[in-house]
């Protein structure tokens, strides 16, 4: 199949990469024009790790083009890009065409099918909890790709084409895929904006100094109490709309193997296992960048649309935005436009399983 993918970033490349060698046809777009240069000159692109090899992914000059004839659309960005990109591709998709987003962050799919409602188009939009790669780009002709991750959580906007949308995320990627129940599971089963708000508050000078350090070495007694503080607030978010998400011990039992307890028992066992990510070595990281205005802030949003306050997601969001002298509330391009400090629960949870579906349901 023709694959759009709109990035030019690790997860863009590395993307391609596993598209290539599984039989597709990608095709790379960057949105300002210069991180594709040197694959639009005719050099190769190389991937290391989980997928390895050399590979000509075709290059567009403008969103119009990259989304012409193919079959899907993947967005693959960090999430303070998402905005611009959706706006410069929206224009374009027709109906059937179906859109996935690695991965989802602050209601960005209910953004785009605002976008499409309002040209009365219908092309599904499915919802990664999290990216099928992880790994870096090396060079803007490189990039090394650690893991290829074995499960990965998924919605499709709205729900009556989830279908279609399971069976396109499986024809590219094979069969790693787990439906949830709707896209308010998706955005509460994000744990990283909560872990990166400990790992980075807690280590900010080690950060800010460009020491080297381990994460899982670091996410010390204490601060994994800070972790399960925060996954208590996520939880009770989740359990107001009656969703099961996965907890924080969960998460690294079944993403690590090692045997469920406390968060700093868990990460001092992944430690002596010895690897593992280093953390941020500098104060320009996507932990704070991203994580708050994307991540910690819609998670605020929705304590107070259920009337289960995330006092802690809150605060840390107000903290980081005095360490760094700059309002991290006022980052994030995308909740403005979707209102939905002004919806009841219920309304939320419709939005969240229909999408905008029409003009009479544009706010």
């Amino acid at each position: 199949m023709r694959v759009a993918i709109a990035g030019a970033g690790g997860i863009a490349f590395a993307a391609a990469a596993f598209l290539i060698e599984n039989g597709h046809d990608p095709i790379l777009w960057s949105p300002s024009g210069k991180r594709t240069t040197e694959l639009a000159a005719g050099q190769p692109l190389t991937a290391t790790g989980a997928v390895s090899g050399t590979y000509h992914p075709r290059v567009a000059s403008s969103a119009a083009e990259l989304v012409q004839g193919s079959d899907v659309i993947l967005i693959a960005l960090p999430a303070y890009g998402h905005r611009a990109v959706m706006d410069a591709v929206a224009p374009h998709v027709t109906d059937g065409q179906v859109v996935i987003i690695s991965s989802h962050a602050s209601f960005c799919a209910l953004y785009l099918s605002k976008k499409f409602a309002e040209r009365g188009v219908k092309a599904p939009i499915v919802a990664w909890g999290t990216t099928v790669t992880t790994g870096r780009q090396k060079s803007l002709t490189e990039v090394h790709i650690s893991t290829v991750r074995g499960k990965i959580d998924m919605a499709t906007v709205p729900l009556a084409a989830s279908e279609q949308g399971l069976a396109m995320c499986q024809a590219l990627f094979g069969d790693r895929f787990v439906q949830k129940d709707d896209l308010l599971a998706i955005a509460l089963s994000n744990l990283n904006p909560q872990n990166h708000m400990g790992i980075a508050l807690c280590n900010l000078t080690r950060m800010e100094r460009g020491e080297a350090w381990g994460q899982h070495q670091n996410v010390t007694d204490a601060v994994g109490r800070l972790f399960e503080a925060l996954d208590a607030e996520r939880l009770r978010i989740a359990e107001t709309f009656d969703l099961s998400v996965r907890t924080v011990r969960e998460h690294y039992h079944f993403s690590y193997g090692v045997p469920m307890g406390p968060v700093g028992e868990m990460a001092l066992k992944l430690h002596e296992r010895g690897g593992g990510p280093m953390g941020p070595t500098t104060l320009d990281t996507r932990y704070v960048t991203e994580d708050a205005p994307f991540g910690l802030l819609p998670t605020v949003l929705l304590g107070k649309l259920t009337d289960a306050p995330a006092r802690l997601h809150e605060a840390g969001l107000d903290i980081f935005s005095a360490l760094y002298g700059r309002d991290f509330r006022q980052e994030n391009d995308l909740l403005p436009e979707l209102g939905l400090e002004a919806l009841s629960k219920s309304d939320m949870q419709r939005l969240a399983r229909e999408g905008w579906s029409s003009r009479s349901d544009l706010r």
